[in-house]
């Protein structure tokens, strides 16, 4: 049965469900990736760090169970038809991957993202970036790139990665944030790269 305003799968017209995931190391800019998707797609973003985290100030001090974490996601967006979420949770995304219909993963030199990372917590915090929390922080986001690092690493990356079965693309985070967009629209939906 056909409903007005609806046009049924496999017709001119119409869109499949899109649910993107920008992922890659902290500092690659998954997060401006994903936020300016959104606004070209006409879609919502999420970022998985207002999942992570409890909300404190200053933030990012008290992570919440992955339970609450994946229940707070379902009740936000996860059953909707279309969102962009940025992060990478990569040990506590329930069924997160079942849904996801497209990957985006950002790699970026370690140098540079580090420099990145930096400029950012002076950003965010001014002189109170000098504290142990940021140097902490730095240290495991420095650990990435370590191929024996037990945390959030490279290697666990790519071999998440491989256990999706949507398409998965990776970009170099060095271009420009607007050919980074571009580029992602292109792979996602060739036909409203130039929209």
């Amino acid at each position: 049965m056909a409903f007005p305003g609806r046009v049924a799968p496999g017709t001119p017209g119409h869109v499949p469900p899109r649910r993107i995931l920008v992922t890659g190391a902290s500092g690659t800019g998954t997060s401006t990736l994903g936020r300016m998707l959104a606004i070209r797609l006409a879609s919502q973003h999420f970022d998985t760090d207002d999942f992570y985290w409890h909300p404190t100030d200053p933030p990012f001090r008290t992570p919440r169970p992955p339970a609450e974490r994946l229940a707070l996601m379902e009740a936000m967006f996860l059953p909707r038809r279309d969102w962009i979420l940025s992060g990478a949770p990569m040990r506590w995304e329930g069924r997160l991957r079942e849904r996801v219909t497209a990957v985006i993963f950002l790699r970026l030199d370690p140098g540079e993202r580090m420099e990145r990372l930096r400029r950012r917590e002076r950003l965010r915090y001014g002189d109170a970036a000098d504290c142990p929390e940021t140097a902490e922080f730095l240290a495991w986001a420095e650990s990435y790139d370590d191929p024996f690092f037990t945390g959030r690493s490279l290697a666990g990356h790519l071999a998440w990665l491989e256990t999706f079965a949507c398409p998965v693309t990776t970009l170099d985070a060095a271009l420009p944030p607007d050919r980074l967009m571009e580029i992602s629209l292109s792979v996602l939906d060739p036909s409203r790269a130039s929209a």
